[in-house]
C-alpha cells in the first residue's frame, strides 16, 4: 500500500488564494509607492519654482529667450538693453515673424534690433530651442548664456540645453507671470495646477532622455545676429 496522499483540494485552493492575496497586496503597494513617489516628486517641483522675479545673479556672453509666453520677449529685451549680454537670440519663432514685428512687443531702438537680435525658426519644442540655441551660441563664440523663459518652464529647459551645450555657463533668469488681480480665483488655480503637471511630468521625460517628437524643422534657421 502507498505512502502519498494527494493534497487535499480545500487546501490547495486556499494556499492558492493566499498566493493570489499576497500578489494583489504587493501591487497595491508598490501603486500607493509609486503615487507618492510622484506626488513627492511634483511637490519638490513646484517647490523650486521661483515666485518672484529679479535681477540676475550676473551678465553673460550672450541672452537667449525661448518664446511661449507673453512676457518673456519683453524681458529678454530689457536685459539685451541693459547690456547683460552681447547678442540676443529668440529661439522657437513662427516662420512669418519678422524683426519688425518683435521690436513692436518691447521699447528697443532699432539699431541695436538689427545689430543684436536673432530669430530662430527652425525649432518645434524645447529640445529643438537647445539646439538651436548650441547652434548659435557656438558658431559666435560664446561661452555664457542668459537664460529666459517662464518659471514653470525653466527646469525642463536647463535640462535640455545642459545636453546640447554640456560646457556652457547657463545663468538662469525666470519670467513670472503677471496676473491681474481680477483674474485670480479657484479657474485660474486648477488651470495653473493642471499646468505644472503636466510641466512636470514633461520635465521628467526630459531627464529621463524621452525622445518621441522631431525637435527641429526642415525647413527654417536663424536669421540675424
Amino acid at each position: 500500500m502507498s505512502d502519498f496522499e494527494p493534497p487535499h483540494p480545500a487546501g490547495a485552493a486556499s494556499a492558492s488564494l493566499n498566493v493570489i492575496q499576497r500578489l494583489v497586496r504587493l501591487g497595491l503597494a508598490l501603486i500607493l509607492a509609486a503615487f507618492v513617489l510622484v506626488l513627492a516628486g511634483f511637490a519638490l517641483f513646484v517647490v523650486s519654482l521661483q515666485g518672484r522675479e529679479g535681477q540676475p545673479s550676473r551678465s553673460a556672453d550672450g541672452i537667449v529667450v525661448l518664446t511661449g509666453g507673453a512676457d518673456r520677449i519683453p524681458d529678454a529685451i530689457a536685459l539685451l538693453t541693459q547690456h547683460r549680454g552681447q547678442r540676443l537670440l529668440i529661439t522657437g519663432v513662427h516662420p512669418d515673424t519678422t524683426l519688425s514685428e518683435i521690436g513692436r512687443t518691447a521699447p528697443v531702438p532699432e539699431d541695436v534690433l538689427k545689430c543684436c537680435v536673432a530669430l530662430g525658426r527652425s525649432a518645434l519644442n524645447t529640445r529643438g530651442n537647445a539646439i538651436e540655441t548650441a547652434q548659435w551660441a557656438r558658431a559666435r563664440g560664446f561661452h555664457s548664456l542668459l537664460v529666459v523663459t517662464s518659471s514653470w518652464h525653466m527646469p525642463r529647459a536647463l535640462v535640455e540645453l545642459r545636453r546640447a551645450m554640456p560646457n556652457m555657463d547657463l545663468v538662469p533668469y525666470p519670467v513670472v507671470a503677471r496676473t491681474p488681480p481680477e483674474e485670480n480665483g479657484l479657474a485660474l488655480v486648477v488651470a495653473n495646477g493642471r499646468l505644472l503637471f503636466v510641466e512636470y511630468v514633461k520635465f521628467v521625460g526630459a531627464w529621463l532622455g524621452v525622445r518621441s517628437w522631431p525637435a527641429l524643422a526642415p525647413e527654417g534657421g536663424i536669421e540675424g545676429n
